[in-house]
């Protein structure tokens, strides 16, 4: 099998459009893509992690069949449409609360999470509403050595507590291998990542406090301001994401999720998960999720 890295077609302008991550693309029409199209897309989105497509005035279905190139699809698991209903198309409405203004990845609660996100920008604001990304491989970079170590023995337990779902929790390394690139990722968010599995509550929260913030760091970061009809793709596995909730009227997008991850850590857990010793007392509280979490994963391998 061929390791080459796939061409841009001549006929496309790719332009960065920050340091960390992103690149406009133009000349492309995502409604007919061909093979060669998609493989020179997965070889940029690689590169720089999210990929922005002005000018594409794409149907609902047309959107969905661009999706299932790059993989199955899911609707979203905890969250129902406001107006297009889709099994394999997700929606969000600034007028029915769909503002999702704090930093995650997508879906990251789920074991297999997303892979892949592709969203249109169906109707924007005058002003604000613009999309936050950061590059979780350059966060990783740029942490001192010992806090690298660390957290590549690390794993975290994350839920979907914000769609009043706790129950749904899957556990994650904290530092992530891309599949793809090789590179080492950050991979905590402050939407979906509850606690360090392998430390005490308190401890956990000082370190997910100081992950979660140092992602958000500007130099990490692309904004982009929209327009009606923008395709955006993004790499879960090396990104987060957030909107800034500064605008007035209606803001609507239309997403298809790609799922099918796996996130691989460096290594296996370089120590056991805490368990709280001694008797149990009033701050047991802290522990009772991960605990609950811990026994259902020990009862399901008996």
């Amino acid at each position: 099998m061929s390791t080459a890295v796939p061409l841009t077609p001549a006929n496309w302008q790719v332009s960065r459009i920050a340091g960390a991550l992103g690149a406009e693309i133009r000349g492309i029409d995502l409604a007919r893509p061909d093979d060669d199209d998609i493989a020179a897309i997965e070889a940029l989105l690689v590169e720089h992690l999210v990929l922005f497509f002005p000018d594409q005035t794409i149907s609902v279905d047309e959107h969905v069949a661009l999706g299932r190139r790059f993989g199955p699809l899911e609707g979203h698991p905890n969250l129902k449409n406001p107006f297009t209903q889709h099994p394999e198309l997700f929606e969000l409405a600034a007028s029915q609360g769909g503002v999702a203004d704090e930093w995650h990845t997508d879906i990251t609660f789920r074991p297999d999470p997303a892979l892949m996100s592709i969203l249109k920008m169906v109707k924007c604001p005058a002003f604000g509403g613009d999309t936050m990304w950061s590059n979780l491989c350059q966060a990783y970079d740029e942490l001192s050595a010992p806090m690298q170590e660390l957290c590549e023995g690390l794993t975290a337990l994350h839920d979907a507590t914000p769609h009043n779902k706790p129950e749904q929790m899957a556990v994650h390394p904290v530092v992530r291998v891309h599949p793809v690139s090789g590179r080492k990722a950050l991979y905590v968010n402050e939407h979906f990542t509850r606690r360090i599995v392998e430390m005490n509550a308190t401890e956990s929260d000082v370190l997910l406090r100081y992950l979660t913030g140092w992602i958000q760091k500007p130099r990490f970061t692309v904004r982009y301001r929209w327009r009606e009809n923008t395709i955006a793709m993004w790499d879960n596995r090396a990104t987060q994401h957030f909107v800034l909730n500064d605008f007035e009227g209606e803001r609507v997008i239309q997403r298809v999720t790609i799922m099918g991850d796996r996130p691989e850590g460096v290594g296996a857990p370089r120590w056991q998960p805490w368990v709280r010793p001694g008797r149990l007392s009033a701050t047991s509280r802290h522990d009772r999720q991960l605990y609950l979490h811990l026994k259902a994963i020990e009862a399901s391998r008996d």
